[in-house]
């Protein structure tokens, strides 16, 4: 009788921790999302592929100022290119670069700023970033998109304040 039960509780001992390290990822994985507020896109976020170079605001690549020292920089990628492929802000700005790609998935990654996302076709793509200091902050595609996918960058020239 002693055998069966030090038997159930090693039993126990692997079955517990076999179900409660699932059921707490799970949890650790939804206070994430809904406390960080991350969820799919809507409508909102996405536009056509196929006419996206005319549709605003990727109609128009570049940097606009929305505020004293606040840009937004609307990046169209495309088979081994980023338009623009430079972007000038001075020192001490925040950026936040709207993205998407017009045919196939891009990657869109600015080491300097920790800044790593991914360009799915048609599908709007929003990160922010601040540039406190003056230098080249490069950028690069890091998702294979084809044979010339090597040349694929750009940079982010921060200037210094006068």
């Amino acid at each position: 009788m002693q055998r069966h039960t030090t038997l159930y509780l090693y039993e126990l001992a692997w079955m517990l921790p076999s179900v409660a390290l699932p059921v707490g990822m799970l949890a650790a994985l939804a206070v994430t999302a809904f406390g960080a507020h991350i969820g799919l896109p809507g409508e909102a976020g996405r536009v056509n592929p196929v006419t996206v170079m005319q549709t605003a605001p990727f109609n128009q690549p570049g940097l606009v100022e929305i505020a004293p020292g606040r840009y937004e920089a609307r990046i169209l990628a495309g088979i081994w290119f980023f338009s623009p492929a430079e972007i000038r802000v001075p020192e001490g700005s925040e950026v936040t670069f709207v993205m998407t790609s017009k045919d196939v998935i891009h990657g869109f990654m600015l080491r300097a700023a920790n800044l790593n996302a991914m360009l799915l076709p048609g599908q709007v793509t929003r990160v922010t970033a601040r540039f406190p200091q003056a230098g080249t902050y490069p950028y690069l595609c890091h998702e294979y998109c084809g044979i010339a996918h090597h040349i694929m960058w750009g940079k982010v020239i921060v200037e210094p304040r006068s």
